[in-house]
């Protein structure tokens, strides 16, 4: 190959990936001031009304979509996970919202890194995948750091915290069942996740509905619009960079957590929740870090330098 070709090659894959990076940046920020915005409503309007309106709204921006691959949805393969992977998803979108509107947002988005420690855990005991003692040590230290972060106590536990580490714990099985279902359409997997929020919401609408104002309508079409919007980001950052470069920049969502929590809320977060979120930060890195060395070990295995 000239090296012309090999420069432009490396300069298109350096730009792919800055690109990429870029991307996944401005996801984990839409996703952080959507959960700011939903924080925010829900202070006013019940969790079921949030979801069901803010589904509406992304279900409206994605109908299009939606009719060009209407033949996906009735294709699916394995129908039962995309199921359980849409209650999964709707339990842990409604634990969010319950758990903020009652904590600081850092201290839910705290839970909610854990996930990545959780996923190895049940990893190794759902999917029977090998797990090593190094990433067992990992997932030990990790959760260390969620404790940290919830200072269980008798005076200072509560449901909460309970509820936003139960969806933390959804949001990891929801993990591992997309793993066994990748291979359906994103339009598939995204608006499926949308409607379970909308059925959801609209169950429990009768249990409390407040007339919105004209300006929270656009709040709530608001909300719809950011997740639309994040979920695109993060997808295209994905298909432009390996996960390997890009995914560890999720953990920036701790820190615009914190500034969102600070400047719309007044909420301080406590030393122990940022040393919590920061040993958890350690342990899923560490954790990301020794799956790519091993997936590189067993490339090389599989095909050896010449």
């Amino acid at each position: 190959m000239p090296s012309s070709t090999k420069t432009s090659s490396v300069l298109d894959t350096r730009s792919a990936r800055l690109a990429g990076i870029g991307l996944m940046l401005a996801g984990v920020w839409a996703f952080s001031f959507g959960d700011a915005l939903g924080k925010y409503i829900v202070a006013t309007y019940p969790v079921g009304q949030l979801l069901f309106l803010r589904a509406c709204a992304s279900l409206l921006l994605l109908a299009p979509m939606i009719w060009h691959s209407r033949r996906a949805f009735v294709e699916l393969e394995r129908p039962g996970l995309h199921v359980l992977r849409v209650v999964l998803s709707t339990a842990e979108v409604a634990a969010f919202f319950v758990a903020v509107g009652y904590l600081p947002l850092a201290d839910v988005i705290t839970y909610y890194l854990a996930c990545p420690i959780f996923v190895t855990a049940l990893s190794a005991i759902v999917l029977r995948e090998q797990v090593g003692w190094r990433r067992w040590t990992a997932v030990a230290v990790g959760f260390c750091g969620v404790l940290i972060a919830m200072r269980p106590s008798t005076q200072t536990i509560s449901w909460p915290a309970l509820i936003a580490l139960g969806g933390s714990t959804s949001f990891a099985i929801l993990m591992l069942i997309t793993r066994q279902v990748r291979g359906a359409p994103d339009i598939v997997l995204a608006s499926s996740q949308f409607v379970g929020t909308l059925v959801f919401g609209a169950v429990l609408l009768p249990f409390g509905w407040s007339t919105p104002t004209l300006p929270d309508f656009g709040l709530f079409a608001l909300a719809g619009c950011i997740s639309i919007g994040a979920l695109l980001c993060v997808n295209r950052s994905l298909k432009l960079a390996p996960a390997s470069v890009v995914v560890p920049y999720q953990y920036s969502m701790i820190v615009w957590a914190v500034i969102f929590g600070y400047v719309v809320f007044g909420d301080m977060p406590s030393p122990a929740t940022l040393l919590g979120a920061a040993i958890i930060i350690a342990a899923g890195f560490y954790i990301f870090l020794r799956e790519q060395a091993l997936g590189k070990e067993a490339e090389t295995a599989v095909n050896p330098p010449a």
